[in-house]
């Protein structure tokens, strides 16, 4: 059974349970596997906005997730929201130890820098660690367009420049890169899966206009963990996380509050 997979993520928490790791924990519930998670960073967010972001000590996260592989047989791990650069080193170390321990375990990185309502995410500083140490050792790594650019120092606005980006990518790291294509706004929202030897997939969907995408970064990310998990290969992996995430956008959830609107994903709309 999948629910026998345990899939860990670490990442924030979203106060607004629409990103981060209740994001994750949905996702993970919606595809039949077992959410764990390690929480980094309390964040005071709602859809449009940050007012505040208070890092976890990097020792009690480090014990977090030690405690998790000591209890339950992970089967992959997603990263999220890491924020500093002390928690961003802690976490590569304690996956440097525990993961040749459990077999290379499968690692999703989605380097959460800015929000969708472009408030920052990560410490500048931090970045480089994200480079030297959590790229290489992922098995896949999950930037959108504003991140995508800022790791390759150009604008991406084109899929052919998603397509130069993914493989410089690729070339630089020597990791898969899903390199996420709907900042450009087109009429399918096209994302380009580059991986280590040269082979290339777009993955599409009709691009669903005027929602708020609060949480489809983290919402695509464990997904991808997920199946993963379940043993599916990197493109079927990434296959099944689009269907899912276009759904959940499709089949967004909203309210009207105070003459304003908030939007969320509904990540039970598959299940």
């Amino acid at each position: 059974m999948s629910l026998l997979c345990p899939v860990l993520s670490i990442a924030g928490s979203d106060n607004s349970a629409g990103a981060g790791i209740q994001a994750d924990l949905k996702t993970m519930s919606a595809l039949g596997v077992y959410g764990l998670t390690a929480v980094t960073c309390v964040v005071a967010e709602v859809p449009g906005k940050v007012s505040a972001i208070q890092g976890i000590d990097p020792a009690l996260v480090v014990e977090q997730v030690r405690l998790l592989f000591e209890a339950f047989p992970v089967a992959a791990i997603k990263t999220g929201m890491l924020y500093s650069t002390e928690i961003l080193s802690a976490v590569a170390d304690i996956l440097e130890e525990l993961r040749p321990q459990n077999g290379g375990l499968p690692l999703v990185v989605d380097p959460v820098m800015v929000a969708t309502s472009g408030d920052r995410l990560l410490q500048p500083e931090a970045v480089a660690v994200y480079q030297r140490r959590l790229f290489p050792s992922a098995t896949l790594v999950t930037p959108n367009l504003d991140e995508a650019s800022a790791l390759v120092g150009g604008p991406i606005a084109s899929r052919t420049q998603m397509r130069e980006a993914g493989q410089e990518l690729v070339r630089v790291y020597g990791t898969a890169f899903l390199v996420k294509g709907g900042h450009l706004r087109e009429e399918s929202a096209a994302d380009l899966l580059v991986e280590v030897g040269g082979g290339e997939s777009w993955f599409e969907a009709p691009f669903v206009r005027d929602v708020s995408t609060h949480g489809t970064g983290c919402t695509y990310s464990a997904a991808i963990a997920a199946e993963l998990a379940k043993g599916a290969d990197l493109q079927a992996a990434v296959a099944a996380a689009k269907r899912f995430v276009t759904r959940a956008v499709t089949e967004h959830l909203r309210w009207i509050r105070q003459g304003q609107r908030t939007d969320a994903l509904h990540h039970f709309a598959v299940s």
